[in-house]
């Protein structure tokens, strides 16, 4: 291997950057160089944004987990949004969430009146994967998807 003006600490065609930096080796990954994600730890968690700010209101989720209000002809929902003041606008059976073997998750409208969105106030969706600190709206309900 040839160095380049013959110092040890500079790169040269046949030695990668990252492998002479403050003179030591550098780790690879077996991936070739893509990024490698940690998965959330903690429990899945819908928290409740109201005028910008997090609440105390929490909400955890499971896998097919339906999200709404109780109403005695409809029947249960699993998480109750109907005592909140925003929960005028859910509808009975509003939406739907599935976890699956790897923590992805991902909600499901269930042809709410007044709309599922995800990531801003525009974006309606039918269905969507969620990631940790994703905004959803629920209605005007909004909330914030994190793992406590």
């Amino acid at each position: 291997m040839e160095h380049v003006h013959g110092d040890d600490n500079v790169a040269t065609a046949t030695e990668p950057v990252e492998d002479i930096l403050d003179g030591q080796e550098a780790d690879h990954d077996e991936n070739d160089g893509d990024t490698l994600v940690e998965a959330p730890t903690g429990v899945p968690t819908l928290v409740l944004k109201r005028e910008g700010q997090l609440t105390e209101e929490k909400f955890k989720i499971w896998d097919g987990c339906t999200i709404g209000r109780f109403d005695p002809a409809v029947g249960p929902v699993d998480i109750d949004l109907g005592p909140l003041p925003e929960g005028v606008y859910i509808s009975r059976k509003h939406a739907r969430l599935n976890v699956d073997g790897e923590g992805n998750i991902t909600i499901t409208d269930l042809g709410s009146a007044n709309g599922t969105f995800v990531g801003t106030a525009d974006d309606r969706v039918t269905e969507a994967e969620l990631h940790e600190n994703t905004e959803i709206w629920l209605g005007n309900a909004r909330f914030v998807l994190q793992y406590l």
